[in-house]
């Protein structure tokens, strides 16, 4: 299983990889942001309405390792496995302008699927995806997916980010950590290549397996996705 991959529970000990010192009087900043801003989150704030009443079940949070993030989510009672899959994607795909080309490789795809998401059936009350699916292309996309599918709950919420520029080729990696349950604190990060643009009806096929899918546009030409299992 892949290395970087942090499992926070509640009540168990939590170890991390060491963070460099922020720039920023916010939490959870890293040294080398571009920007550093906090917004309202209105997918976010029906996320967790959604899974509050859902104390000592696991959740999965693809941000990697978050003292925001984990201090957050163990104080409502759920615990925490988080896993950095930016990284991971790295590691299988490496971070050159051949990042996207390369998921095409059965070998590499096989890699990356065997060290990610490789948890029981229905073992997640929740996921926090972010924007982690906007760098994936298909099949790997749809296969992501679908493991997802198998993982989580019956009823359970997932929570992902997408940019709405289908102009845009590149746009900025993003750093993400929960202010509440109501608000972000984004931290934006060097641009990278994004798989091919998907408008909404795009993103509800992607998730036709699902039971709903209910978008969010914000004023900083993102869209926040909640999807119900």
């Amino acid at each position: 299983m892949f290395g970087g991959r942090l499992r926070a529970m509640l009540g168990d000990q939590i170890s991390s990889r060491p963070v460099g010192a922020a720039r920023s009087p916010l939490p959870d900043v890293p040294a080398s942001v571009e920007e550093v801003y906090s917004r309202p989150s209105h997918g976010l704030d029906q996320f967790f309405t959604g899974t509050s009443d859902l104390q000592g079940f696991p959740m999965l949070d693809l941000s990697g390792a978050s003292q925001a993030n984990i201090s957050y989510i163990t104080q409502l009672g759920i615990r925490l496995y988080s896993d950095d899959t930016m990284l991971a994607l790295e590691t299988a795909f490496g971070n050159g302008p051949d990042f996207l080309e390369r998921q095409s490789d059965p070998e590499l795809v096989d890699r990356f699927m065997f060290s990610t998401l490789d948890f029981p059936e229905s073992h997640f009350c929740g996921a926090l995806l972010w924007d982690t699916l906007q760098f994936l292309k298909q099949p790997l996309l749809q296969d992501t997916v679908d493991q997802l599918h198998r993982i989580l709950m019956p009823g359970a919420y997932l929570f992902a980010v997408f940019h709405a520029n289908e102009r845009c080729q590149d746009v900025p990696r993003y750093s993400f950590r929960i202010h509440d349950g109501k608000s972000l604190v984004l931290s934006t990060r060097s641009e990278r290549r994004t798989a091919p643009f998907l408008n909404n009806r795009a993103i509800e096929k992607l998730f036709h397996q699902f039971h709903s899918v209910k978008f969010f546009l914000t004023r900083d030409n993102l869209r926040e996705i909640i999807v119900r299992r």
